[in-house]
């Protein structure tokens, strides 16, 4: 949810700034990109140095910089437009008030002022101050501004007394915004179900057969579906693809019969199904206990077929949306539709073997979009995360819309 996001955070004079390294270190991790503000009372809490190296960005302080002998602005307006949200912690009571009424004393206010994207404020003060009419008042201004406040907790204060006023701990400062920043998103709540990768069906203990499929159409599906606020869990053959998110629950197998238990574990509660695995149609009969030794000048291994995967999801369907993949070599529209009706599908993807750039252990891939009333949608060659948001834009008008 925060991967490849620009936060802007700011940081002013409450003894609760001391948390807010960590906060940064949360950030980092989450994979965004941090810059931080820190006003001059702020610097008396948690130095810039520790900030700037933990942020991997300078510390601003003031308007103006200083290099050596070269003199300097920071652009308030530029770090406002840079950042996709803003989050102030802790916020005092008197940045608060200034946030309110639009009093520009220094470089904060004139950043928040021109800040056009979403902003986060963790309050932090004494309880007394905390339940003041004037900083209610403020709460409520803020908040009418669009501005998200995240609840201050009750706990021991710096004052020593015990109540409402202490700023949010910083893995829920994380939590409060990654779940502002999902609601409204088209698949928020929702649950989605990948199968990606190849299978390995075990012919002995260092042989097996397989296929060419790396994995990157699903994984692809995988975080685009996370990008759209969904709960994913992909469950992928060996592949030598990663991926961390929050919202990703990777299941980890290696043959059909393996994907199929893992997969149907958790498809009687997904809303959206995706089976863009390459799984074998069929697997040794026996599995030798040891390394087959080469003797004979013909070795023939008898083969059965794997449960399919795919069909047996179409027959117990529900409410689920079910998609299937298509890899093609001849009459691809109609062995699709084939597909589609036979399994009792959704919608079918297909992809053509025939076409350059598509098909198994590329960066691309050049798919039509096939629903159960044989409208089809065809997209020209693009990368495989792009041809993922196509398909999740397919799915989401049938759907959702």
């Amino acid at each position: 949810m925060l991967n490849g996001k620009n936060i802007l955070l700011g940081i002013t004079g409450g003894i609760a700034a001391y948390k807010i390294t960590f906060l940064v270190r949360l950030f980092i991790k989450a994979g965004a990109n941090v810059k931080v503000i820190l006003t001059d009372s702020a610097s008396s809490f948690v130095t810039p140095l520790t900030l700037a190296t933990l942020a991997k960005n300078p510390v601003v302080l003031d308007f103006v910089k200083t290099e050596g002998n070269t003199v300097d602005w920071n652009n308030h307006v530029d770090m406002g437009l840079w950042a996709d949200l803003m989050v102030i912690a802790p916020a005092t009571a008197n940045t608060m008030s200034k946030m309110a009424t639009g009093n520009c004393d220094n470089i904060l206010m004139a950043t928040y002022l021109s800040a056009k994207c979403p902003v986060f404020i963790a309050p932090a003060m004494d309880l007394d101050m905390y339940k003041h009419p004037s900083t209610q008042s403020s709460f409520d201004a803020l908040t009418s501004f669009g501005n998200m406040i995240i609840p201050a907790t009750s706990g021991e204060l710096a004052s020593g007394l015990h109540g409402e006023g202490r700023m949010a701990e910083p893995e829920d400062i994380v939590s409060f915004i990654k779940k502002q920043l999902s609601d409204g998103l088209p698949l928020s709540g929702k649950k989605v179900l990948i199968t990606a990768g190849p299978t390995y069906e075990a012919i002995d203990p260092v042989r097996f057969i397989g296929n060419h499929s790396s994995g990157l159409m699903g994984f692809e599906l995988a975080k685009t579906a996370a990008s759209l606020g969904a709960e994913v869990y992909l469950v992928t053959g060996p592949t030598y693809l990663s991926v961390t998110h929050d919202n990703i629950h990777v299941v980890n197998v290696v043959s059909a019969d393996d994907m199929y238990h893992s997969a149907q574990m958790y498809y009687e509660t997904s809303d959206i199904v995706i089976c863009a695995a390459a799984v074998a149609d069929y697997r040794p009969k026996t599995v030798a206990e040891q390394k087959i030794k080469k003797s004979e000048e013909n070795f023939t291994i008898e083969l059965v077929k794997n449960k399919d995967i795919l069909k047996t999801f179409g027959d117990h369907k529900k409410n689920q949306f079910l998609v299937g993949f298509a890899l093609e070599t001849e009459n691809e529209i109609e062995n699709a539709k084939g597909k589609l009706k036979r399994k009792n599908l959704d919608a079918i993807v297909l992809n053509s073997m025939r076409d350059k750039g598509a098909g198994f252990g590329g960066v691309t891939n050049k798919v039509s979009f096939i629903d159960t009333n044989s409208n089809i949608t065809a997209f020209e060659l693009k990368t495989k995360a792009e041809v993922a948001v196509d398909i999740f834009n397919e799915i989401i008008k049938r759907r959702y819309a």
